[in-house]
Order: structure tokens, then C-alpha cells, then sequence
């Protein structure tokens, strides 16, 4: 057995206080995630508060949007450099007081701003947080537990945010969407302040790519808002036109760049390495099929059903559970036993079964029926898929590319969440258009023609629905492919493992 396997299977207290960390480290993750969807239920109050109009409002999304996808490979370097402890601390800090000034907002200016420096600081904390998880539990039985309750937490965030969002917009207001983050934000600094102590070395002290660091980010920036404009202004826009072309210029500039410096912004070993490469490639992939599951649910279950945004919020629960148990009883357990590959391969083939259930939705369609299992399925294979995911995506990196590595890991599904609202929207507004225009004709009375509309939007949704098992069908067959390493039980790592993921030691 090489040394850096030794390594892995004999080290179980790489940090003596890693569980109460974990607490932390999740609840920071966890603040991160829930602001992705909670601010949405929130943005109708907010809008009319504020004297947002309708075509500016994207951008309590967008600024988030761009400010977090196009400086996430930054904030994942910042850490490496800086060190993942401190690079935590400010992210949370100024995670808090960017929330504390959109909750205080008066102006759409003002709530635009504070929006982007939530990406900002949260393109910063993502990073450090998995990477202090990366470092600091590397026993294999220890690790798939650690990433277990972190996978469930990033898996099942959204759906808590759907909740919570609900709740405070309706009970209380929706400045207190943003203001609940400061009370995360306070108990995660101090408990980072007092518990956490990040290992010694592999710190990243080389000079900082300037050139990689603007590339990469105006690429990913062109990138996120093409899809996004996308969304609203239509495929064939020439400003959406351009924003891709950029966009693809940007990277591939990036990329030699990237191949040439002494010191780049994202080492390509980071995800030439065929295994990490397969789990970012998946993971966006299935981030695209969830992100489209979210818009449409909500859409139908508040428009269609007539949902309040509370009952909305408690309808995900199932999909929450789902995710709970994939990550934690399933994956947590399984992960030290077998092959990555086959709990991601099954588990995105179980998340596509609970699609294809819902390529059945109807007007008239039964939650309990219909809406409660497919979202048990998808919940479960989900959670199941993204525990051995998040673990391989920084496992067997250099401790020095912790940060970046993990910043891929945000990056895939940061853009994984553009493409898959623009692009899923899309088609499903295309095909509702087409429905509406084909029956529209037959209905005689202003009460039949919204019934209509009503039947053109989930066929729309359903529409999409397929497009997203099959995104899910392909996202399977990548994992099964491209992930090769062997299972990492204690003690006795497989040959396989130890060739394609040789661990640091630093």
C-alpha cells in the first residue's frame, strides 16, 4: 500500500474538534444555499416595496447570479492563499453585512448592490467551506459521513429556503428574508472563531493570476448573463448572441492562459484529472434538471393549484426528506463500500425515474399520487449522487488546490443553475405558446380560455420535464464513464484509487 493511501486510512483525527466544525461549516452552507431560493418567494413584496419595475427586477436574481458565478474560481484561490480559516471568516462577515443592507434597502439601486456583494462574499465563503471539510477530515468512513450532512445540506437548502421564504414573506416581511441571514452569519463566525483550526501547510502562496482571475471572470460572467438574457429576451438575441461568443472567446483565452503561467488561477490538473472532471461535468449537468424541477413546481403549484407560498414551501418537504436520506443513509453508508460510480450512475437514474413521473403532470394531477413520489425519487437519488460527488470533487487534490477545487465543485452548479432555468424555461414557454395557439380556437367563454392557458402551461412544463431525464439520463452515463476510482473503504483502498487519486500528504 503507497504511502499517501497510508495516509488516508490511518489519519482519523485530522482535526480534534472536526464534528463541532462540521456544525459550523454546515449552518455557513447552509445560509448560502437558503439565500438562492428564499429571496425568490420574496421578490413580488419586495419589488412593489421598493418600485422595482418588471423589467429591472431580474436583477435582484441576476446581480446575485453574476456576482457568485463569475468570481467563484477567485474566491476559491483567495482561500488557498489566504488560508481557508480567514477566507471563511470574511466570507461570513461580509456574507452578514451585505444582508443586513439589502434588508434595509430603500431603492432598487440599493437592493441590486447588496445582492451582488452577497455573490461576492458568497464566492468567497463557498469555496473555503468545502475546503476546510476537504482538509480537515480524511479518514474515508469519517469523510463520506462529513460529506453526507454537507451534501444533504447543499441538496436539500433550496427546498428549506422555499419553506422559510414562505413563512417570513407571509407572517412577518420580506426584509426579514434577508436579515435572518445575519443571525447564521454571527453564530457561524464565532463558533468558526473559537472551534475551528485549520491543519498546518498547504497553503497556496504563489503570486495571484491577474490575468486568469479577469478572464475567468468576465468569461463566466458573459457566460451566466447570456443565459439569463436568454430567458427573457430570446435565443436568438443579438446581445445574447454576442454575450456567448464573448463568453467562449474569454474561456478559451482563459485556458491557454491558464496552460502558460507559473502560477494559474486554476491548475488544469485540477480538472484534466478524469474523475474530478466527471463529477463537475455531472454535477452541472443534474444541477440543470434540478433548477428547472424548482421554477416549474412552484409555478404550478401556486398558479395551477392556487398554493399559498407557505403551503408551496411544506409541498417540497418530501423532496427534502428524499435528499435527507440519500446523502446520510445511503451514500453516508454505502460510499466506504463501493465504487462512486455506482451510487452517482443509480442515483441519477433514480433522480431521472422521479423526472419521468412528473412528464405525467396534469392540471388536475394528485400531490399524494403523483407530486409525493416523484419527489421521493428524485430526492433520493439526488442525495445519494451528490454525497460521493462532493467527496470526489476535492478527494486526492493537492492540499495548496483545495480552494479552486472546490470552487469548481460551486462553479459547475452555479452555471449548471443558469443554463438549466434559461434553457428549461424556454422550452417550456415555446411549447405552451404552441398549445395555447392549437386550442385556444374551441374556447368560447373568457372562463374556458383560462382553463386553456392553464392546460398550455403544464403541458409546457411537461414539455421540459423531458428534456431534464434525459439531462439527468446523460449526467448518469458520465459517472459511470469517466469515474473510475475505486471504492475507498478504511484500511483498504483499492489499486484503482490509489492510481488515479494519489492523496497529498501535505
Amino acid at each position: 500500500m503507497s504511502e499517501s493511501a497510508r495516509t488516508t486510512s490511518s489519519a482519523p483525527s485530522g482535526n480534534a474538534n472536526r464534528w463541532r466544525a462540521l456544525v459550523f461549516i454546515g449552518l455557513a452552507q447552509l445560509m448560502v444555499v437558503l439565500d438562492a431560493t428564499i429571496v425568490n418567494i420574496a421578490l413580488p413584496s419586495a419589488q412593489a416595496d421598493l418600485g422595482i419595475s418588471d423589467g429591472n427586477r431580474q436583477w435582484v436574481v441576476t446581480a446575485y447570479a453574476l456576482a457568485f458565478g463569475g468570481l467563484l474560481l477567485f474566491g476559491g484561490r483567495i482561500a488557498d492563499l489566504w488560508g481557508r480559516r480567514r477566507a471563511f471568516l470574511i466570507g461570513l462577515i461580509g456574507f452578514g453585512a451585505a444582508s443586513a443592507l439589502g434588508g434595509m434597502a430603500t431603492t432598487g439601486a440599493t437592493m441590486f448592490g447588496a445582492r451582488a456583494l452577497q455573490g461576492l462574499f458568497g464566492a468567497v465563503l463557498a469555496p473555503a467551506a468545502l475546503s476546510l471539510l476537504a482538509v480537515m477530515f480524511t479518514d474515508a468512513r469519517e469523510r463520506a459521513r462529513a460529506f453526507g450532512i454537507y451534501g444533504a445540506i447543499s441538496g436539500g437548502g433550496g427546498a428549506v429556503g422555499l419553506i422559510l421564504g414562505g413563512f417570513l414573506t407571509e407572517y412577518l416581511d420580506w426584509r426579514w428574508t434577508f436579515f435572518v441571514n445575519i443571525p447564521f452569519a454571527l453564530v457561524a463566525a464565532a463558533g468558526t472563531w473559537l472551534v475551528i483550526r485549520e491543519p498546518e501547510g498547504g497553503r497556496n502562496r504563489s503570486p495571484l493570476d491577474i490575468p486568469g482571475v479577469l478572464l475567468s471572470a468576465l468569461g463566466l460572467v458573459s457566460l451566466v448573463y447570456g443565459f439569463t438574457r436568454a430567458e427573457s429576451d430570446g435565443w436568438s438575441d443579438a446581445v445574447t448572441i454576442g454575450l456567448f461568443s464573448a463568453s467562449a472567446v474569454l474561456l478559451l483565452a482563459f485556458v491557454v492562459t491558464e496552460a502558460r503561467v507559473k502560477a494559474p488561477l486554476l491548475p488544469l490538473r485540477v480538472i484534466t484529472e478524469r474523475n474530478r472532471g466527471g463529477v463537475y461535468l455531472s454535477l452541472g449537468l443534474a444541477i440543470i434538471a434540478m433548477f428547472g424541477m424548482f421554477l416549474f413546481l412552484t409555478y404550478y403549484l401556486q398558479v395551477v393549484k392556487g398554493y399559498t407560498p407557505v403551503r408551496t414551501g411544506f409541498a417540497f418537504l418530501p423532496l427534502i426528506a428524499g435528499m435527507i436520506a440519500g446523502s446520510t443513509q445511503i451514500g453516508a453508508r454505502l460510499m466506504p463500500r463501493i465504487a462512486p460510480r455506482l451510487l452517482m450512475g443509480p442515483g441519477f437514474l433514480t433522480a431521472a425515474a422521479g423526472m419521468l413521473l412528473l412528464t405525467q403532470l396534469e392540471t388536475g394531477s394528485s400531490y399524494t399520487g403523483l407530486l409525493l413520489p416523484a419527489q421521493l425519487l428524485l430526492g433520493l437519488g439526488i442525495g445519494t449522487a451528490f454525497m460521493p460527488a462532493m467527496s470526489l470533487a476535492t478527494y486526492g487534490v493537492q492540499a495548496r488546490d483545495a480552494g479552486v477545487a472546490s470552487a469548481m465543485v460551486n462553479t459547475s452548479q452555479q452555471v449548471g443553475g443558469a443554463i438549466g432555468t434559461a434553457l428549461l424555461n424556454t422550452i417550456a414557454a415555446s411549447a405552451t405558446t404552441a398549445y395555447v395557439a392549437d386550442h385556444i380556437a374551441g374556447a368560447t367563454s373568457r372562463s374556458q380560455q383560462q382553463v386553456v392557458r392553464l392546460e398550455g402551461m403544464v403541458h409546457g412544463y411537461a414539455d421540459a420535464i423531458w428534456f431534464a431525464v434525459g439531462i439527468l439520463v446523460v449526467a448518469a452515463g458520465i459517472a459511470l464513464t469517466l469515474v473510475t476510482v475505486g471504492r475507498s473503504a478504511t484500511g483498504s483502498p483499492t489499486d484503482e484509487a490509489e492510481t488515479h487519486l494519489p492523496v497529498s500528504t501535505h
